[in-house]
């Protein structure tokens, strides 16, 4: 330690102080290509989804992209590491162009953010921002950067331009969200008043379509990609990338007009590496914001430029709205006398008229630099779509005549969906625009669902063959069973039906392969019937009961087990079925009853909510198996394939019920959201419709006609609502024998 701490003559030895610069190059470099593929990632999925506005799902303005940026800008904020050659210069100023980048990439990502957390945000970024232009200035003061002022200066003034867009985008998010959720809910109000007596699949469909109109165009992210500021930073991002191309460009292919000094750097090979990382992700990164702005433009170009100056150069409200609020809210505070406050109160005043001129400047700006690129690319954006229509001409001979054979009902269903477009003051002309791109959206998002449909889960409904009465709801447990506790643990429609697949695998003599098909078709059905229970039984207490069916049917389904019990074990043992019913139901009782031994004087059993996922699972095996031996024998279960094909019509039964629930929870999961989350709500409603669209024809309902859907909801209701209706058949029979008697007299009088 004395060696590396103090020279000979006793001062300090830095002779090791730059071995690990290399090392850091490296890092720094790790941390520019994380963020290049996140910005990759985005751009990938904006393509493949037609999301030409590229949402923020990998690369959004948080905490962590933050910080590993502060990362990948190091060589725009060292000081005074000597950067003598090509590459060490070129990777200051990519590193400079970096920001830029992420900065347009950032855009729609603010509407994701509560208020507290946009402004965080926003500061933390400003904060680095201002920093590296600091730290730029200075290295082109002391000498540290010695070529590409020009270029840096360039890039200084966008990179304050940028954070200048962002943070008025940033002011106008809380105001557009506020608006376009009471717009919502106005309109949801209307889908709901057009769909209530449509019950059937395609009413759910047309609701469906409805519901993603009106979340895809109020989606924050959506709405930051279609304003006017989020358009001009995608210009000026391009025009960074444009500065870093021109800078590498010119000294690679001109370097007779650079004088690079001689020397080498701390950082060694790994400025190569940083430079080559950093202008891939410039370049990456530059997609998406540059297809923001030529969408955008693109759109404008049909429309003379004229007509389109007006409204233009309007600055709209809810971009001053929070501005102009915070102007009229007083400012509470007692430590000043009223001499003071009025100063403190003007001086408010006139810092935020200075702010909202601020605001209005930057949203001009915003919308000029839109029109004159409009200027610049109309031609080619006018030759560009005319070849486009003389190749579809050419592809497509008939598409005129196809175009007028469209149906009314096409043509007024494209006329009602342009009511459900959210859209901003300023946007009016963007409404057939959204609408016309989302007119197909909904059957996309179906067929793609439709390529995951479960396809084992339908066969086994499929094979169910009796009448939909659903009698293994009540079937599986019976009341003559008696409790091994005061109280007994509300039902699931998960846990019954993994304790039924259970039992199934045990028996004996049963082809491998059904009992595989059997599993596959339970381990599809529970996926829905989880679905089910998180919309729907959310309110109970039965949370416990719901992990215990998973943590059980996680041993069935890989390893054969229930709990510590080998059921191809006992298979292969070749036990009769109520041999095995016995034992299973034994070694149930005998789990409860340690229990109960156990934790007397620990654990609320009065509870039964609260036990533990191994003693539901138990007492719901010991209540089913005993239910199945009450009436073994009048049921010819003695062979085993009897038994096991009604298990299967138990189970199915089961999973029809539950999934009748689906319509419903598929409607639920359009309006159970925040306004940030309600697109992807809609498009997961829309894909399970998609996945499980023949399952829901399979399924009828009709047998229980007039029930209350909330009845449905809860297998122990549906339960309560069979017995009712089984009570009800018993009766029946006796009135009608009564009603005979007391008619017969009548009738012989009659006839005397």
């Amino acid at each position: 330690m004395g060696q590396l701490g103090c020279t000979v003559d006793g001062n300090l030895n830095d002779s090791k102080f730059n071995e690990p610069m290399p090392w850091i190059g490296i890092y720094v470099a790790a941390a520019a290509a994380i963020c290049a593929i996140a910005m990759a990632a985005d751009a990938f999925h904006g393509f493949r989804y037609r999301k030409l506005w590229f949402p923020c799902n990998f690369f959004s303005l948080n905490a962590t992209t933050l910080t590993l940026i502060a990362v990948a800008i190091k060589f725009s904020v060292d000081l005074n590491t000597s950067m003598p050659h090509q590459q060490d210069q070129l990777a200051k100023l990519s590193s400079a162009a970096f920001i830029c980048t992420v900065m347009g990439n950032f855009m729609p990502s603010l509407g994701t953010m509560q208020n507290k957390e946009l402004f965080m945000n926003i500061v933390a970024l400003g904060i680095l921002v201002i920093t590296a232009i600091v730290n730029i200035c200075i290295q082109l003061g002391t000498g540290v950067i010695y070529v590409f002022w020009k270029e840096h200066a360039v890039v200084m003034f966008l990179m304050l331009v940028l954070l200048a867009i962002l943070t008025s985008s940033a002011l106008a998010v809380p105001t557009t969200k506020c608006y376009l959720e009471l717009k919502y809910s106005k309109k949801h109000k209307l889908a709901m008043i057009e769909c209530w007596d449509r019950t059937d699949i395609d009413g759910l469909r047309e609701d469906l379509t409805k519901n993603w109109m009106m979340a895809y165009t109020c989606s924050p992210q959506f709405v930051m990609g279609r304003s006017a500021t989020c358009t001009a930073s995608g210009a000026f991002c391009l025009l960074s990338a444009v500065t870093l191309a021109e800078a590498m460009l010119r000294s690679y292919l001109m370097p007779w007009s650079f004088k690079f000094c001689r020397g080498d750097s701390d950082y060694k090979w790994s400025t190569t590496l940083v430079l080559l990382t950093q202008t891939i992700a410039v370049g990456v990164g530059t997609i998406a914001p540059a297809v923001r702005w030529f969408t955008a433009i693109n759109f404008k170009c049909p429309k003379r430029v004229k007509k389109a100056c007006r409204p233009e150069f309007k600055v709209e409200k809810y971009w001053v709205k929070k501005l102009l609020e915070l102007k009229q809210h007083p400012l509470t505070f007692t430590l000043c006398g009223r001499q003071g406050r009025k100063l403190v109160h003007s001086t408010k005043n006139h810092l935020l008229d200075v702010c909202i001129g601020m605001q209005s400047g930057v949203v001009l700006m915003s919308k000029s630099v839109r029109l004159v690129s409009l200027y610049f690319v109309s031609g080619f954006l006018i030759c560009y779509r005319c070849c486009m229509k003389l190749t579809r001409l050419v592809k497509c001979s008939n598409a005129v005549s196809t175009e007028d054979s469209m149906s009314e009902s096409q043509r007024s269903r494209e006329l009602d969906l342009s009511r459900f477009v959210m859209h901003l003051e300023g946007e009016e002309e963007l409404v057939n625009l959204m609408m016309e791109n989302n007119l197909d959206a909904t059957d996309r998002w179906i067929q793609m669902g439709k390529r995951e449909q479960p396809k084992h889960l339908t066969r086994l409904l499929k094979s169910d063959t009796s009448s939909k009465e659903y009698n293994g709801v009540s079937e599986f447990d019976s009341d003559e069973v008696a409790s091994l506790d005061s109280e007994e643990p509300p039902n699931s429609w998960a846990l019954p039906v993994v304790t039924l697949t259970s039992i199934a695998v045990a028996l004996p003599n049963i082809d491998n392969h059904l009992i595989e098909q059997l599993k596959s078709s339970v381990h599809q059905g529970l996926k829905y019937v989880r679905v089910v229970e998180d919309n729907l039984d959310a309110k109970r207490d039965s949370t416990r009961i719901r992990k215990a069916a998973e943590v059980v049917w996680v041993g069935v389904d890989l390893y054969h087990k229930w709990q510590d019990v080998d059921l191809r074990k006992i298979a292969l043992q070749e036990k009769s079925p109520k041999e095995i019913l016995e034992k299973l139901a034994d070694t149930a009782k005998n789990t409860v009853m340690e229990f109960r031994k156990t934790q007397v004087d620990r654990c609320p059993l009065d509870i039964p909510t609260r036990w533990p996922d191994k003693i539901l699972a138990a007492n719901s095996m010991y209540r089913v198996c005993r239910t199945i031996l009450l009436d073994y024998d009048s049921r010819d279960c003695e062979r085993c394939e009897r038994l096991f094909e009604r298990l299967s019509f138990m189970i199915s039964d089961i999973l029809s019920a539950c999934l009748s629930n689906l319509e419903r929870v598929i409607s639920m999961q359009c309006h159970r959201s925040t306004i940030e989350e309600r697109e992807e709500s809609v498009r997961q409603a829309i894909l399970l419709l998609g996945r499980t669209e023949e399952v829901l024809k399979i399924i009828d309902r009709e047998s229980l006609p007039g029930s209350d859907p909330d009845q449905w909801a809860h297998i122990d209701d549906l339960r309560l609502l069979r017995k009712k209706k089984d009570s009800l058949r018993l009766e029946s029979p006796s009135a009608d024998s009564n009603g005979a008697s007391f008619s017969s007299p009548d009738l012989c009088i009659s006839i005397d």
